[in-house]
């Protein structure tokens, strides 16, 4: 398979860390909206009653601090890091313009979800019961 096939398979949205987030969310019974459009960097959930907006992010497409999932490919090297220096700069970006229409913004990452969704659970929990 061709590079290119496979950065075509590669999804946006509905990716596997996102849908256990959202599968265990709606266990404990909350409710959202998911890949809101009408929110600055379409949030992959939302609790729009609440103002918070909440990302899953992939450790490599986001660049995960201190993660080994965001090593950065041998090949093509220049390409890879403007590319990959965009998609943090966008999610800052994002955040700061959901920030200022009053949203609290939450980014989990997808080996945290994995390795243990019960506390990024516990994390949106948190940060819907805070008080504004």
């Amino acid at each position: 398979m061709s590079r290119a096939e496979n950065m075509r398979r590669i999804r946006s949205g509905n990716t596997k860390p996102e849908l256990l987030l959202r599968r265990e969310l709606h266990k404990r019974g909350l409710r959202y909206r998911v890949h809101f459009a009408a929110l600055p960097g379409k949030p992959d959930v939302v609790f729009s009653k609440r103002n918070v907006a909440i990302f899953v992010h992939g450790c490599f497409w986001h660049q995960h601090p201190n993660c080994i999932e965001a090593s950065k490919p041998r090949s093509n090297q220049e390409y890879w890091r403007q590319k990959l220096q965009r998609n943090v700069e966008r999610d800052l970006r994002h955040t700061q313009q959901l920030q200022l229409l009053n949203y609290r913004v939450l980014v989990l990452w997808e080996c945290e979800i994995e390795k243990d969704v019960d506390a990024a659970v516990d994390a949106v929990i948190s940060i819907l019961s805070q008080n504004d």
